[in-house]
């Protein structure tokens, strides 16, 4: 839905500028060079009539000025892509690599799989998936085409290859942790560059056929619900989230579809169908159990709406020229806008290099992230458009951001920007939020879920002769007989219309399809509905349901079966209405970054007053242990951190003296630093003591006030062992991900070993419901975990928070003594999260009294 309005340009800047006189005397410029260049351009061809010479040397003169054009800018491009390959000489070359070994997309990026085992899988069942594609296509696809119009009703398929090579699948990104726990999201890369040949008779001697296909997108799969019986899934979805790229080469009388006229216009069709079917809000949907509602998994609710403010653009690049190119003019821009299978244009501001447009666009999302708002910018001619640039937007940014307001460069081009404001609205089914948009913008979404029909009338006159000659439907149909009809569903809000997939030779037809549509006033606004018939004026049926009786119903939802008026005796439809209102959601609170947390000078009193030996211990080692604190010393000492990732990469179970010193000098200046702990400082909710200064490794204890540690780990001389963790942030996702591997040389519980599980806490969040664990390791010291955590928190959030890391033992001496073996404590501010580090930590127990 676009609708103009918005915000208009305030009298600023810009509009002083031109009133200045620097702006006048660059308008003055620009004219005197326009006048100057016509002169140049015509003074030649005055001046060969007026010494009456032949027309050929003007003609001569135009062209050896045009190649001369030509030429120096081919010389300028070549000196240009010089110079930028010597300055950039790195980045073109892994540019042009990328781009010419044409890598799968799990080489790019780290969070998608390879899957070679499905690949193979492809292979060996191909030949099976074309004997089943030949038995759909002959048997199912071949009636319907011959029902869809009286000209193919000889249309049949003459032969049905899919070739010998099979769909390949470049890369798959499972999605777990995101998303409801009765569900798995999987996204698909594939890519098809197939041998496929087919060939068809439309009807003799007139045959086509398509010989090659190559086909490319993204491909969801959800497996939802999760069940617990077989098998296990109640059903699959799948769909495109955005338009996959299609190429065809055309054989028969369709050869005329490869050329350059009509190549485009075709294959833009057949996508155009593909997204019909398959491109959100659309799905194929396989249920696997009964108990599954088509409607719902066909048709879910949508996420959410995002509203678009496009409003201006700045700098765009001049593409109308004038006198074979010898004058520059501006250009004559407008604005594309497309989600998913729903698109609009903007209108055309004429000659303007920094348009402004003001006008509002709404658009329904299905899946945030995953959707792209992809907005495309052209010139306008009276050929072929030219383009201006393109930038595409994940709607989950809009939706983690609640608002946007800003300039996006345009990729493709050399310079431009376009400015939009982005909004949220989630959806509600609370009526106190329900309120008209001071903008003009909708305040409610409708979704409707088109079902079937039953006992449609054969056409108008049926039912229009009964009403007259009172004749029992029985006696009609013995007097005349007539086809199945052809059937398909007009909905309207007002002004816009939307229409089905037409279902022929079908007084049953079922649809099963979905749509949406804005509302600006629910009292007032209607759902008009109508059957008809393809090239026939008259309905077949008609309904008119007022959006307000949705308002006294439960969950604002209506799902029955609806007598069509106008219609026959028991035509009926049955069809699902929902209504929601939209709902604006208040943007996040920015996270201000802490300062660098200072040394406590009261402890460092507390311990130069304690005794010689102490002080002296403490002053010697506090270097050691500001340099050793895991998460800062390898910020410290590149070497130690090279050292480090080597060996965890090579032997991990084999420790380093180097490390080891380390971190007993990290130890024992904790130790010498850290005040005597008090019970405040062990209660489990008390945020305060977890994040102050003196708390080293600011824990969560399990246990309320007076816990102690056990008497074997109290008089426990040495490590208490270490944690192989990995800690890095997907940009792509906005996720921070900790993968915790492994621990050696636990302190033993038992003549086992220890049941141990690592907790963590990503601070400050500490309750319950943040609480991570890994599975329990049972009787060993070396247990290794491999245990992935994600959690969703921008970049910046990240490098500003801790993780608290915590082994514990499942079963312990005591069911009164604490359960923790060590704890660790590591400032992601001391991280570069974008690449990463792995390493070993050691472990250490904060307030452990030794016995004197």
């Amino acid at each position: 839905m676009a609708s103009a309005g918005g915000p208009t340009q305030a009298d600023g800047p810009g509009s002083a500028e031109k009133l200045s006189s620097s702006a006048v005397n660059r308008i003055l410029m620009e004219v005197l060079m326009y006048l100057g260049r016509t002169i140049l351009v015509f003074y030649p061809v005055y001046l060969t009539g007026y010494l009456g010479l032949s027309v050929s040397w003007v003609l001569l003169c135009m062209v050896m000025a045009t190649w001369w054009k030509k030429n120096r800018q081919r010389k300028d491009t070549r000196f240009g892509t010089a110079i930028e390959f010597v300055d950039n000489e790195t980045h073109v070359i892994n540019k042009e690599l990328l781009g010419g070994l044409q890598m799968a997309t799990w080489v790019h990026f780290n969070d998608v799989e390879k899957v070679d085992w499905v690949n193979k899988v492809l292979d060996q069942a191909w030949p099976f998936f074309g004997m089943y594609m030949e038995k759909l296509l002959k048997e199912k696809i071949q009636p319907a085409v011959r029902l869809s119009n009286p000209a193919l009703r000889m249309f049949s398929f003459t032969k049905v290859h899919f070739g010998h090579k099979p769909l390949r699948i470049t890369g798959i990104q499972a999605y777990t942790h995101e998303v409801d726990q009765r569900e798995v999201v999987l996204d698909m890369h594939i890519s098809y560059d197939g041998d496929v040949d087919i060939d068809t008779v439309v009807k003799l001697p007139v045959t086509a056929g398509v010989k090659g296909l190559k086909l490319e997108g993204m491909l969801r799969v959800i497996l939802e619900p999760l069940i617990g019986e077989a098998p296990l899934v109640g059903g699959v979805t799948f769909f495109f989230i955005r338009r996959p790229t299609l190429q065809i080469n055309w054989t028969g009388m369709t050869n005329l579809l490869d050329s350059p006229a009509f190549s485009s216009l075709s294959e833009e069709t057949i996508v155009d169908i593909i997204a019909s079917l398959m491109v959100l809000p659309n799905r194929m949907c396989i249920p696997l159990v009964d108990q599954v509602k088509v409607d719902q998994m066909r048709f879910p609710l949508p996420r959410g709406v995002v509203r678009v403010h496009l409003l201006e653009a700045r700098d765009l690049v001049a593409k109308d020229t004038y006198m074979l190119g010898l004058v520059k003019g501006k250009s004559d821009p407008y604005t594309k806008l497309r989600v998913g299978n729903s698109h609009f244009q903007s209108k055309t501001i004429k000659e303007n290099l920094n348009p402004t447009w003001n006008e509002v666009f709404e658009f329904v999302v299905h899946e945030a992230p995953g959707q792209e708002l992809e907005l495309e910018l052209f010139d306008e001619d009276t050929d072929k458009d030219d383009p201006l640039g393109v930038y595409n937007l994940d709607f989950g940014e809009v939706k983690k951001e609640k608002a946007m307001d800003r300039w996006f460069p345009l990729e493709g081009v050399q310079t431009g920007e376009v400015h939009l404001k982005l909004q949220w609205f989630s959806l509600s089914t609370d009526l106190s939020l329900l309120s008209e948009s001071a903008d003009g913008g909708a305040c409610a979404m409708l979704a409707v879920y088109l079902d079937n029909a039953s006992n449609l009338p054969k056409d108008h006159s049926e039912f229009t002769e009964n009403q007259k000659h009172g004749k029992h439907s029985k006696e009609a149909r013995l007097t005349r007989r007539t086809p199945e009809p052809n059937s398909f569903v007009e909905f309207s809000v007002d002004k816009e219309v939307q229409k089905s997939k037409v279902m022929f030779a079908s007084k049953n037809p079922v649809w099963e399809e979905g749509f949406t549509f804005f509302v600006h006033n629910v009292k007032t606004q209607q759902l008009s509905l109508q059957v008809k018939e393809p090239d026939k004026k008259t309905p077949l049926g008609v309904l008119n349901l007022p959006l307000s009786r949705l308002l006294n119903t439960a969950n604002m939802s209506l799902d029955q079966r609806f007598m069509l008026e106008r219609s026959g005796a028991n035509s009926q439809i049955k069809l699902k209405a929902t209504l929601r209102v939209l709902t604006k959601e208040k943007p996040p609170p920015k996270i201000i970054p802490s300062p660098p947390p200072k040394i406590n000078q009261q402890n460092a009193k507390a311990n130069q007053g304690s005794g010689g030996s102490a002080s002296a211990a403490a002053s010697a080692t506090a270097s050691a242990a500001a340099s050793s604190t895991p998460g800062v010393s390898n910020k410290k000492n590149p070497a130690a951190k090279a050292s480090s990732s080597n060996q965890a990469a090579d032997s991990p179970l084999v420790p380093n003296e180097d490390y080891f010193a380390q971190r007993r000098g990290s130890f024992v200046a904790n130790e010498a630093l850290r005040s005597p702990p008090t019970p405040s400082n062990m209660r489990r909710y008390d945020s305060h003591s977890l994040l102050s200064e003196n708390s080293i490794s600011s824990s969560r204890f399990d246990l309320s006030d007076g816990a102690s540690y056990p008497e074997a780990l109290r008089t426990h001389q040495g490590s208490f062992g270490e944690i192989h963790m990995t800690v890095r942030y997907a940009s792509l996702r906005n996720k921070l991900i900790v993968l915790v591997n492994a621990c050696r040389n636990l302190f033993p519980c038992s003549e086992s070993g220890t049941d141990s599980y690592v907790r963590l806490y990503f601070l400050p969040d500490q309750t319950w419901r943040h609480r991570k664990t890994t599975h329990v390791k049972r009787k060993t010291v070396n247990p290794v975990f491999n245990d992935k955590f994600e959690f969703d928190v921008p970049l910046q959030e990240a490098k500003t928070r801790k993780l608290d890391v915590s082994v514990k033992n499942n079963r312990m001496f005591h069911t009164r003594k604490r359960k923790d073996i060590g704890m660790v404590l590591i400032d992601l501010s001391q991280i570069d999260l974008v690449k990463g580090t792995t390493e070993w930590y050691e472990l250490s127990l904060p307030g452990l009294k030794r016995p004197s």
